[in-house]
């Protein structure tokens, strides 16, 4: 476990210098806010669109070859996707490269896969939350290093994380272990390393049914809040990359001490379905909060209010994985990282529009949170989707206790 969780410890930093300076890089090549805002969109659309073809095929793959060869590719992929973006001197070259590193990282599910390799069904939970608090500490270094480098030179974060992206294919080359042994390992079945074969294969897994709508829904929400947080803080509160790197640091403190933390006591106390729907009603309390803010202390507030939404993802997975047997983990994480790339790829197409279309509203104006509103309603449609599946998957449980068996 400490292997894997320094390999993504180092992945996060990594990722987390580049949040506070890409949308502002981006800016660089356009002549408006909203063509910032489109444009922007455009570059994630590009990863989110190749990781959603690549990742249950790398998935898949790591289920036959093992975890670390294609962890030590998504390491590669993301060096790469930093130094060009670096020097890139037009946006088609932002988004060329953006397209390679998506086809080619699929690192959070083959490390999800990873721990559940290694750890028992009933502690999963705990795992990743663990794993999850790593994600925390990531964002909570790499984004106020990103901010204050940024603040220096939009390119110079973006080399810092190509450098970091190289450590960590040198640590997993010389130091991770592989996590899945040769006897467990499966052939590669092609006819289901497809984004649409594994999600089918996804929700026919028992006692995942609705849940795979809740992790779209509740992931779509995310993906909007990632990719609208910068330029809406821009517009809105006049924050630059210091300011949004440290505002991303509150929330890498948060991830890491519920997750990391919290998440353990929680679950001696709460079932993981029940965390799972308090998260979700937390969540959807804090997005609308997030829009109607008025003044930046505000957005700090409401991070450190959300301390049950940062439990919730961790709980789904769990669950998610519990239903999958240990020879087919990388495809099932595979397939849910492909449905969250899904939910990449349309997040820009929905947020950037609906920020985009309030841009040039007076900085401090209400509607400016358009976005969050609309994430808020996907929380709460997420909520009451999972409540109806727990309720379903009770009644089952019920009804089978007591059926008689036939003889």
């Amino acid at each position: 476990m400490p292997f894997i969780l320094v390999a993504v410890l180092i992945d996060m930093v990594s990722i987390g210098l580049i949040i506070p300076v890409l949308p502002p890089l981006v800016g660089t090549f356009t002549g408006s806010q909203a063509d910032q805002a489109f444009w922007f969109g455009a570059v994630m659309f590009a990863f989110g669109i190749a990781n959603f073809f690549g990742s249950p095929v790398l998935g898949a793959l790591s289920d036959h070859y093992g975890r670390r060869p294609v962890l030590l590719i998504g390491f590669c992929g993301l060096a790469v996707s930093f130094f060009v973006t670096a020097l890139a001197t037009h946006l088609w070259m932002l988004i060329a490269v953006r397209l390679v590193s998506g086809a080619m990282q699929a690192n959070v599910a083959v490390a999800n896969a990873y721990v559940a390799d290694i750890t028992p069904p009933e502690d999963r939970a705990k795992r990743f939350g663990l794993l999850g608090a790593m994600f925390g500490l990531g964002f909570i270094l790499g984004p106020v290093m990103g901010g204050l480098l940024g603040a220096l030179d939009l390119h110079l974060p973006f080399y810092v994380a190509g450098t970091l992206a190289l450590l960590n294919w040198l640590y997993g080359f010389f130091v991770l272990p592989e996590s899945l042994p040769v006897e467990r390992r499966r052939a590669v079945d092609w006819s289901r390393a497809n984004p649409i074969s594994s999600l089918k294969a996804l929700t026919r897994l028992k006692g995942v049914g609705l849940l795979v709508v809740v992790i779209g829904i509740s992931g779509l929400a995310q993906f909007i809040l990632h990719t609208t947080w910068v330029l809406y803080t821009q517009f809105k509160f006049g924050w630059g990359p210091s300011e949004n790197g440290w505002s991303l640091f509150a929330v890498g403190v948060m991830s890491a001490l519920v997750q990391g933390l919290l998440l353990g006591r929680l679950l001696k106390h709460f079932s993981a379905q029940r965390l799972a729907v308090m998260g979700l009603v937390s969540s959807t309390v804090c997005f609308a909060l997030w829009g109607a803010a008025t003044e930046g202390w505000m957005m700090y507030a409401v991070i450190f209010a959300n301390v049950l939404g940062f439990a919730a993802a961790a709980s789904i997975q769990s669950i998610v994985s519990n239903a999958a047997d240990h020879r087919t983990q990388g495809q099932t994480m595979g397939a849910v990282a492909s449905l969250n790339s899904a939910m990449a790829v349309l997040a820009p197409v929905v947020g950037a529009p609906l920020l985009g279309a309030v841009s040039d509203l007076p900085a401090g104006d209400w509607r400016i949170g358009a976005p969050y509103y609309f994430c808020s309603a996907l929380q709460l449609t997420a909520t009451l989707l999972a409540l109806r599946h727990f309720r379903t998957q009770r009644e089952h449980r019920l009804r089978a206790a007591t059926t008689p068996s036939s003889t």
